[in-house]
């Protein structure tokens, strides 16, 4: 996660309009001042060579990678020593087959994909109800009152400790598990969501509020921005929440594709290598949600603002 550190007000760009006929243009002097260091800065950024920048590429691949390899060496040389049955502690090569073999005949995409599905739905719902119970909570010391007691009781309890009643309510199926991982995974959002909008600082609020700011301005400008740091982390432990949850209601709710399904029903038959091909592809999958959504949504507003670095 990158830290969060101190740095212009969020809303100061959309404010400056306001004062500005008041303020003098800038000396001339001040302005060739200042030429000779842009000048040189760019110099600095045109003199950096295609492979130090390639050989810092590849360091970063390397440095990332390096406990993978660490973890999957140790993996192999206990496999191939015969500690364990290869039955139960299969090598890599033989979690490498069965996922190729799935994926070629077809079942793995499929399980992939009901299981992706589920997850988007439910975690929208988590998303959307979480992000508006956690405002109304931080803007509204009534719904605070009320919601909070609430949130603090349902959220310790275990996500699975839910399912019987949503399969008693919503029947075996889809609906239930996505209702139910949808539940599940928006305590983390609306307790962040909550702590983001308190920790957005009142002076921030009292100088947009002297510039002129009406309330929705001063939503849009201010409080959406200074919280959404928070906001963005209670979606990631909400997202690990739902895959959690996600996968051991699969098998008790009956449904006839999932990850969670191939996993439990690879158990059945000792099948450790399946599951540990759907394993696999859970951690693709979440890494490929953090990579293409998350970064890509901080690097568009908090990161462009200055909220994050």
């Amino acid at each position: 996660m990158p830290k969060i550190v101190a740095q212009r007000c969020p809303w100061e760009d959309s404010f400056r309009d306001t004062a500005a006929h008041s303020r003098a243009p800038p000396p001339t002097g001040a302005a060739m001042s200042i030429a000779p260091s842009s000048s040189v800065a760019s110099t600095a950024t045109a003199g950096k060579s295609p492979r130090s920048s390639g050989a810092a590429w590849g360091w970063a691949i390397a440095r990332n990678a390096f406990p993978f390899v660490v973890v999957l060496g140790i993996w192999e040389i206990v496999a191939h020593r015969g500690l364990f049955p290869r039955r139960l502690f299969p090598p890599l090569e033989d979690v490498l087959a069965a996922l190729v073999r799935l994926t070629q005949s077809g079942v793995l995409p499929h399980h992939a994909l009901d299981t992706l599905l589920r997850l988007v739905a439910g975690f929208a719902i988590a998303a959307a109800f979480g992000v508006a119970i956690g405002i109304a909570m931080a803007r509204s010391r009534r719904a605070e009152d009320i919601l909070l007691p609430l949130v603090s009781i349902g959220a310790p309890i275990p996500g699975l400790a839910y399912a019987p009643l949503f399969l008693l309510w919503f029947g075996l199926g889809n609906l239930s598990v996505v209702l139910l991982v949808g539940f599940v995974s928006a305590f983390p959002v609306i307790f962040n969501t909550w702590t983001g909008v308190k920790a957005v600082k009142d002076i921030w609020l009292r100088s947009a509020q002297a510039l002129g700011a009406d309330n929705p301005r001063l939503f849009r400008h201010v409080i959406l921005p200074g919280a959404l740091p928070y906001i963005l982390t209670g979606l990631r432990l909400g997202l690990a929440q739902a895959w959690r949850i996600l996968v051991g209601v699969e098998m008790l709710a009956a449904v006839p594709w999932g990850l969670g399904w191939l996993i439990f029903g690879a158990r059945e038959f000792l099948n450790t290598d399946v599951m540990l091909a759907a394993i696999a592809v859970i951690a693709v999958i979440g890494l490929a949600l953090e990579k293409l959504v998350f970064e890509r949504l901080e690097r568009f507003t908090v990161v462009r603002w200055g909220m994050m670095t």
